[in-house]
């Protein structure tokens, strides 16, 4: 309980103003959906044949790009190439989205959020569909690891900040 004369401060600078306006830091997934996705089998049906496996080379990015102020399209791009002495057995390129809402969050965590925590949210979802373009291809279903992508966040952060002092500790005239 309060004594006369004690002084309460409110900390929560993120409460609504009194007009109404909201203030309050909000970020969240509006909708998700594949974008493009291309499934080929260059082999078949000769492939079905062959007894070497295939080595798998997975690539995947991210990419980021605004729709409204408020509204921020992530785009999860995932190409799977397996190959094998004899040729290509599958090729699969994938282009999972998600519309992500963003309001009131400080710019450092807004980049954060669309790099690392929508791809993350993202993740599985993509991953079902790869997995199931292969089984639909004719093949075991290619299940991809978890990606950690918070940690390849903060790797990638880290990365930047070494060249940028990398790059101020070099005299001009030196490159």
């Amino acid at each position: 309980m309060a004594e006369e004369g004690d002084v309460l401060t409110n900390l929560n600078t993120n409460t609504p103003v009194g007009n109404g306006e909201d203030t309050l830091p909000t970020a969240g997934i509006i909708t998700q959906y594949v974008k493009d996705l291309s499934v080929e089998n260059p082999n078949a049906p000769a492939v079905y044949q062959w007894k070497e496996q295939p080595q798998i080379d997975l690539q995947f990015n991210i990419g980021a790009n605004k729709v409204s102020d408020e509204v921020t399209e992530v785009e999860l791009k995932v190409n799977v190439t397996a190959k094998s002495s004899q040729g290509n057995a599958y090729l699969i390129e994938l282009v999972y989205c998600g519309l992500i809402g963003l309001r009131n969050l400080p710019e450092d965590q807004a980049h954060a959020f669309l790099f690392a925590e929508a791809p993350r949210l993202l993740f599985p979802f993509a991953r079902a569909v790869v997995a199931d373009a292969t089984r639909e291809a004719g093949f075991q279903p290619l299940m991809i690891d978890p990606i950690d992508f918070n940690g390849l966040y903060i790797q990638q952060l880290q990365a930047k900040r070494e060249q940028e002092a990398a790059a101020a500790a070099t005299p001009a005239g030196e490159a």
